[in-house]
């Protein structure tokens, strides 16, 4: 699967020398490396070992180290108020919205990207409503910090994208 044109563009914008980035969920690296690369202290969790151990390869390969490790969110804390960037992309996990929140640093900056309801009409990605957000939900869960960039689209897949800052 390829990087995220809009996460790309948000990684450009964002870039600085040793802030921490967290990738969620963040399966073979395609946006941790990136994020390496742009000069973010880059970590990444996920719950499959073996695309973990995959990123941490690529990692390596590319000279651009990441701090990969295999956890099942659903019962592993992630540590607070330690990010400058939490990243996560196609990935929905209701529960953990307050855990972002806190991972993140004063002035830290969640980037999200995760499907919605309307993807059902597309007959690709997700069909549960466990995994779709509903209209206008992503931003509700960061309604407290300043909205950087927010849209829903429908096509060429119907996604919401956030960029927030954490208010100090």
């Amino acid at each position: 699967m390829s990087s995220s044109p809009f996460v790309m563009e948000w990684i450009a914008r964002l870039a600085r020398r040793d802030a921490r980035a967290l990738d969620v969920a963040m399966g073979r690296g395609r946006h941790a490396l990136p994020l390496a690369r742009a000069g973010f202290r880059t970590f990444g969790v996920d719950v499959d070992v073996g695309v973990v151990r995959e990123a941490a390869r690529a990692a390596r390969e590319a000279g651009t180290p990441i701090y990969a490790w295999c956890a099942d969110l659903t019962s592993y804390p992630l540590p607070g108020a330690r990010f400058d960037l939490v990243l996560v992309t196609r990935y929905l996990q209701r529960d953990l919205f307050s855990a972002l929140r806190d991972a993140l640093t004063p002035d830290g900056i969640v980037l999200y990207e995760t499907f919605t309801v309307r993807q059902r009409a597309l007959g690709t990605g997700p069909t549960s409503a466990d995994h779709l957000l509903r209209e206008g939900e992503l931003r509700r869960y960061f309604d407290d910090f300043e909205i950087v960039f927010y849209e829903e689209v429908s096509s060429p897949e119907a996604v919401a994208r956030l960029v927030a800052r954490k208010r100090s």
